[in-house]
């Protein structure tokens, strides 16, 4: 695994189409959870509140957002169309996920974590 000094440096190895889904992802995170700070860890790009938040990475045939291990149960009609597994996400650049889903579960993460302190 490539090791990253920052999230701009690991975008910047991504491939243009991908990286700009990946960025539009990363604006929607930033302002569903404007008190999360970001980090590279596990080498890719995550966001921290209260423990880790979520995570995303690029792949050789798909994106992918990292959550916790399990996803909210009330979200799972909406992730329907994709591919979901122990609090993963996989999406593709021609079907990213939609900024209003990003944000409903970014803010159950926020949830999550704030209820464990």
């Amino acid at each position: 695994m490539k090791k990253f000094a920052s999230v701009a440096a690991y975008l910047r190895a991504v491939p243009p189409v991908p990286r700009a889904v990946l960025q539009q992802l990363r604006r929607t995170i930033k302002a569903a959870a404007p008190k999360a700070t970001e980090v590279i860890s596990y080498g890719i790009p995550m966001f921290k509140h209260h423990g880790m938040l979520v995570g995303y990475a690029a792949f050789k045939d798909h994106l992918s957002l990292f959550m916790s291990t399990h996803l909210p149960k009330t979200l799972k009609k909406e992730l329907a169309s994709y591919q979901t597994a122990k609090g993963t996400i996989r999406f593709t650049a021609d079907q990213p996920l939609p900024a209003r889903l990003v944000r409903k579960l970014v803010k159950a993460r926020i949830a999550q974590n704030e209820a464990r302190r």
